[in-house]
């Protein structure tokens, strides 16, 4: 559990530095496609049970849509979605179908997704500050 832990938060840590260093990488469309995908994996986990693939089918369609708004709306919303992930692999465990997944799967997943979250979170708030300030700025309230 441990390393699965490790290992999660590793490369939480290095996608944000993948996507730091090469600046030519639409970070939006770069984590957008990773919550997408998280999403899908579960699907591919589930195929064995009707039941399980159903819900898996829904919970990639929600990663999936919270992916899109993130890309289009706001950074915000793909945020949220990463955490909302995170906090989906954790609970997971208490629905009562077959889990296909890997030993300590959840704490893996769960390390990466909360930890591109918070940053999603951070980096979003800091340009919408400094695109406020921006604003204030250049267009200061008449007095």
């Amino acid at each position: 559990m441990t390393l699965a832990l490790t290992i999660g938060l590793s490369l939480g840590f290095i996608s944000i530095l993948f996507s730091c260093f090469l600046k030519r990488i639409d970070e939006k469309t770069f984590y957008g496609l990773m919550l997408a995908s998280i999403g899908a994996l579960y699907v591919g986990f589930s195929w064995s049970d009707t039941t399980y693939f159903l819900i898996n089918c829904i919970q990639w369609s929600l990663f999936a849509t919270l992916s899109y708004l993130g890309i289009k709306r706001s950074m915000y919303f793909m945020a949220a979605g990463f955490m909302l992930h995170g906090t989906f692999d954790l609970v997971y465990s208490l629905f009562r179908l077959p889990d296909l997944r890997p030993p300590h799967y959840d704490i893996f997943c769960w390390s990466i997704d909360w930890v591109i979250g918070v940053y999603l979170f951070i980096i979003t708030y800091r340009q919408l500050n400094a695109t406020a300030k921006n604003i204030q700025h250049h267009y200061p309230l008449s007095q």
